[in-house]
This record gives structure tokens, sequence and C-alpha cells, in this order.
């Protein structure tokens, strides 16, 4: 065996720790820009954002649209502002509300003339613009013109016929679809930075017998694994944030979001470099990946469909922290009704480390042998 290698085997104890991780770390920021993969990591969120949001948010998110233009001092104004169910905006002048009503970014426009609300009270029956866009659902036209009905009658002092209560069936849950997509797509974004990045890093300096030759080095195999998997760790907490923030969600509870996020990305970056340490080459890394990553997703499935039978997402390490993270930035929870998960998601990290540790011999021992 040549001393090279018998160097390999000398540093075998010492393959967690490292004074040249930082090394290896900035010389993977280096060349990272140039990988494909680092580049996916970082376009990933915003596109999976786009595609839902843009593109498919509005079928999704089918809540009428309604704009009121008042040019008196209506009450309406005011009634509408406590409806429920509609968005509501108020458009500066009758113009700009006809514009928004053609651009399809409302379904109706409302004008209130001067002195609306005297003439209705007067019994008289006062000329208003009422504006339809013509890509309008015909359901949001439906339920705009019942409730701007209902206002005026509210107005005019005359009570409606009917008295309409809300009864609410099944779990009492009203999540809409893009907000039960947000699991997945934050669980897309930190799997490919945290996990796919390190674990092909990895990989390709094992093909290139980069490693090999780093390993010679005083640098050991503790300092590259420490040092991939803070360039794991950095991307997907970015990527993370991003994420958020493109959808909405960070503002809802900030710190408790980011302890669920380093969660996240501790348990992706255990998984890469594991996968990293065990794949012999790009092409059986990217083998395990199609088919175990299809594990780590399965929890997404019970955000977006919540009837299914919940016990079974438990059964899948990412739901630990999918599961407070839907709860902190939907559901608007704090970290008291989540600290459980967080907890058991913490522990199954620790266990990880035992997997990184143990690959991460088996890899140096390999090194070692050829």
């Amino acid at each position: 065996m040549s001393p090279a290698l018998q160097g390999i085997r000398a540093k075998g104890g010492d393959i967690m720790v490292g004074v040249h991780a930082w090394h290896v770390l900035r010389k993977d920021l280096g060349v990272g820009p140039r990988s494909p993969i680092f580049l996916y990591a970082i376009a990933l969120p915003v596109i999976l954002t786009l595609l839902i949001r843009v593109v498919f948010g509005s079928l999704f998110d089918p809540a009428p649209r309604l704009g009121i233009v008042d040019e008196g001092e209506s009450q309406i104004v005011q009634s509408a502002r406590n409806v429920e169910g509609i968005d509501i905006e108020f458009p500066e002048s009758a113009a700009v509300l006809m514009q928004m009503v053609e651009n399809n970014d409302l379904d109706a426009g409302f004008v209130l003339p001067t002195g609306f609300d005297g003439a209705l009270q007067a019994g008289q029956m006062p000329n208003v613009q009422f504006f339809f866009g013509g890509q309008s659902l015909a359901a949001n036209r439906v339920v705009l013109g019942v409730t701007m009905v209902d206002l005026i009658r509210e107005v005019a002092g005359s009570p409606a016929p009917i008295e309409v209560e809300t009864v609410t069936v099944g779990d009492g849950e009203s999540v809409p679809l893009v907000s039960r997509l947000l699991p997945l797509i934050v669980l897309m974004a930190v799997l490919i930075a945290g996990a796919l990045t390190p674990a092909t890093s990895l990989v390709e300096e094992k093909e290139k017998r980069t490693l090999t030759a780093l390993l010679v080095t005083p640098t050991s195999l503790g300092d590259v694994l420490l040092g991939k998997g803070a360039l794991g760790f950095i991307l997907a907490m970015a990527t993370g944030v991003v994420t958020l923030a493109l959808n909405g969600a960070l503002g809802t509870n900030t710190a408790a979001l980011l302890l669920v996020l380093v969660l996240a990305t501790l348990m992706a970056v255990e998984v890469g470099l594991m996968l990293g340490s065990f794949a012999k080459d790009t092409k059986a890394l990217y083998t395990i990946w199609k088919s175990g990553a299809i594990v780590l997703l399965v929890p997404v499935v019970f955000f977006i469909w919540p009837n299914l039978p919940q016990w079974i997402a438990k059964v899948f390490p990412t739901y630990y922290f999918l599961s407070p993270l839907f709860d902190i930035a939907i559901r608007g929870a704090g970290l008291a009704d989540v600290w459980v998960e967080l907890a058991i998601g913490f522990a199954i990290c620790a266990v990880f480390l035992f997997g990184v540790y143990a690959l991460g011999r088996r890899m140096e021992a390999t090194l070692a042998a050829t």
C-alpha cells in the first residue's frame, strides 16, 4: 500500500472534526456557481413558486375579488370591509376600477355615487355602475352580486327576506390548495440544496479522484464531510428562507419558522452526506435519489389531501419538520404547539448522524483499498 493511502487510514479515527473544513467549504463555494446542481438549487424555489402561484393560483384560489369606488361617504364601504370570503380593493377612481376589471385583476367593480346612502334612505332608486369582468368565474359573479344587494339593503333599512346561517361540515378547516402546496415547495427547495448538492459534490470528488488527493494532505475525511455539509446547510437555509418569503409565509412567526428550517436543513444535509458517501459514482447516486426521494416526499401528500389517514405521514422522517412548518406558517401555531414534532425531528437528526459517521468510515475504507 502506498504511503499516501496509508495516510488515509492513519486519519481514520478523526473523520468528524477538523480544522480544514473551512478550506473545503471555501473551495466549494468558489466552484459552486459553475455547477448545474448548485444553480438548479437556487432557481428551483422561484420556478416552483411562479408555477404554483402565478400559473395555477387563479384556478386554485377562486375567492371573489371586488373593487369599490366610493364617490361619497357610503356606509357600504365599512360594511364591505367586514365581509368574509371576499377580497375587496378600493381603487382611486372609476377609470382605474374599470381598467382593473378589464385586466382581470378584479372580478367585479362597483361605483357608489355621491349621496347614494341618502337617496336610498329617502326611498329613491339611485343609479349605480356595477362592472363584471368577462374572465371572472360565474360563481364569483353570483356571490358578488348577492353580496352587494345585501349590503345595499342594509343601508336602505330593508331587512333581507331570508337569514343565511353558515354551517361548516367536515373537519371545520378550509385551507386553500395553494397553501397546502407550501410543504412541497419548501421540501423540494431544502432537499435539492441541502441533500443533492453536497452528495453530488462528494461523488464528483470521488470520480475525479480529487478526494483521494485531498486526503493525503492534512485534511481529514471529517473535514471534507463538514465542509460539504456546511455548503449544503448554507444553501438550503438560503433557499428555504427565499421560498418562505416568496410564498408570504415568513412573517407569521419568523423565529419559529427559522428553527423549523434549521431542523429541515440538518436532516437534508445528513441525507446528502450519507448518499454521497454511499454512492460510488454519479449514476448510482441519481438512481438512489430517484427511488429514495419518494420516501422523503410522501408526507406532502397528506397536506395536499388532509382527509387521508394522517398517522401514515408520521412514519416518514420529513413529516417532523413539514408538520411544524405547516402549522406555524399556515395555521398560525407557535413553538409551544409543535415542540413535540420538533423534538422528534432533532432526535431523528441525531440518529442520522451515526449513519453519516458509519458511511463515512465505509467510504474511507473503500478509498484506502483502491
